[in-house]
């Protein structure tokens, strides 16, 4: 998956307008260059392709050392790009940018899911659609490269009933609306929210397919699902709310099939170094 063309130019577009004021001013845009983008640290790389798009786009060519998903390790080599300097100064900071931020979401997303993996744990994370608006398809592409899963792309296409919903349905026609809810997208699992044990009882006994914990501790979890079992109902939990690499095993400990996150959105952004360089006997045009 990259993003599209379209996308790649809008980006380009809002950081350069009007042309590179310094560039051309210095009358340097048409001699030759070369860019590398090397890791400063160990990451989980991830936009390298639209980075060396957008170097294309603005004119150069490319080169990818190592593909988003992959791991580097400091002063890794994971991008080579050459072409006139007009095209290297319109392009780096924007993919440099990119690059970092999409590979914090990766790495972040890997940490978790590497936390559980060494704790000999197969409980799948997903990330939820809380990423920064106006960046879902990169956020899409991150969360995956670090091996996780998303929770819903949008409210298009899942069901997952908050409370927040159920304030508008009076509470002795709340199983009543839920049976119809299954009527009515029967292809569709039935998640709902819960914030406490007492809800998560009464969800369950409605006959949801997927409770999503929200904020529980792992005790409470632990707890919610002994409740459960004494009551012979057993939906898939989901631990949402506040999980991260520190907690992830103890959510799995307690009895949690799914890790709900959005904590790979707000991590720190990867630090990527870019070093740009005249080509030999490169003279203007």
């Amino acid at each position: 998956m990259r993003l599209c063309d379209s996308e790649l130019l809008r980006m380009l577009a809002e950081d350069v307008p009007f042309g590179d004021l310094t560039t051309a001013s210095l009358g340097i845009g048409s001699l030759s260059g070369n860019v590398l983008f090397q890791a400063r640290q160990s990451m989980r790389l991830c936009a390298i392709e639209e980075a060396a798009r957008l170097f294309e786009l603005a004119g150069a060519n490319t080169e990818i050392l190592l593909p988003s998903g992959n791991d580097a390790i400091a002063d890794a080599i994971m991008l080579r790009a050459s072409g006139p300097a007009e095209a290297m100064h319109r392009a780096w900071k924007v993919a440099q940018t990119l690059v970092e931020y999409a590979s914090g979401i990766s790495g972040a997303a890997a940490a978790i899911v590497a936390a559980l993996r060494d704790a000999g744990f197969a409980t799948p994370v997903a990330c939820t659609r809380k990423n920064f608006p106006g960046t879902k398809a990169i956020a899409v592409k991150a969360v995956q490269a670090g091996g996780a899963v998303m929770h819903r792309l949008g409210l298009s296409e899942t069901l997952l009933v908050f409370p927040e919903h159920l304030e508008f349905v009076p509470a002795d026609e709340r199983a009543a609306a839920l049976a119809q809810l299954r009527s009515r997208c029967p292809e569709k699992k039935l998640v709902a929210e819960a914030a406490s044990i007492a809800a998560a009882i009464m969800l369950a006994e409605c006959g949801v397919d997927v409770l999503q914990l929200e904020k529980f501790t792992p005790d409470e979890v632990a707890a919610c699902r002994a409740a459960l079992a004494r009551r012979k109902v057993q939906p898939l939990l989901a631990a949402a709310g506040g999980v991260n690499a520190t907690n992830a095993v103890a959510y799995a400990r307690a009895g949690a099939e799914l890790l709900v996150t959005s904590a790979p959105y707000f991590a720190k952004p990867a630090d990527v170094k870019v070093t740009i360089t005249r080509a030999p006997d490169s003279t203007p045009n």
